[in-house]
């Protein structure tokens, strides 16, 4: 996939993942809904393969949650800059890529969190702060759920995948109704997938 990106696509795309990052509550990855519907269905900046393998490699590797964004801007700049196969100028827009799209999801989320930190932790007796943090849960795991479901809906089959869904469910009640470590289920799961069951 070839891109022609003009300077304004550019400054809309920056816009674009700044605005999310305001909306971002929970994480980047409660955002890739309408990250999805912006690059790949509005947009056609990215593939839906390219889109849901960036989330999947950064997911998988270790760091920081928002690195996926890093890689979509990484798939878009390679996009527009005509693939690795140009050379030196199809790797300068991919790194230009990622440098969009992590200072547009960073910066107007870091700035927020840090004011609104310190106002919090000097006003943390305040009924309106208590409320806040408990209204805030409910749409954080809704917005999760969302991601899940995106993520899993145009690849999965249910009448396939089943020891997956099953696996899904126990993990999700084994978190909810005990207090065993998230890595312990994490080898479970890699375990099931080395042997195949999953």
């Amino acid at each position: 996939m070839i891109l022609n990106l003009t300077a304004a696509d550019w400054l809309n795309l920056f816009t674009h993942f700044a605005t999310l990052s305001l909306l971002a509550v929970g994480g980047a990855i409660t955002t890739a809904p309408d990250m999805q519907r912006y690059l790949v269905a509005e947009q056609h900046w990215l593939t839906d393969a390219q889109f849901t393998s960036s989330i999947a490699l950064a997911q998988a590797a270790p760091g920081p949650n928002v690195l996926f964004v890093a890689l979509m801007g990484w798939n878009v700049g390679l996009n527009a800059g005509g693939g690795l196969q140009t050379g030196w100028m199809g790797l300068a827009y991919a790194l230009f890529g990622v440098f969009v799209t992590m200072f547009g999801i960073m910066l107007p989320s870091t700035t927020l969190t840090f004011m609104a930190a310190r106002w919090g932790h000097h006003n943390r007796e305040l009924r309106i702060v208590r409320a806040f943090k408990q209204g805030m849960a409910p749409i954080v795991i809704a917005l999760l759920i969302a991601t899940g479901w995106l993520l899993i809906a145009g690849h999965s089959q249910p009448a396939k995948d089943w020891p997956l869904w099953l696996s899904g469910v126990a993990c999700m009640l084994l978190v909810w109704r005990t207090k065993i470590h998230l890595l312990w289920l994490l080898g479970a799961g890699a375990l099931l997938g080395a042997f195949g069951v999953v």
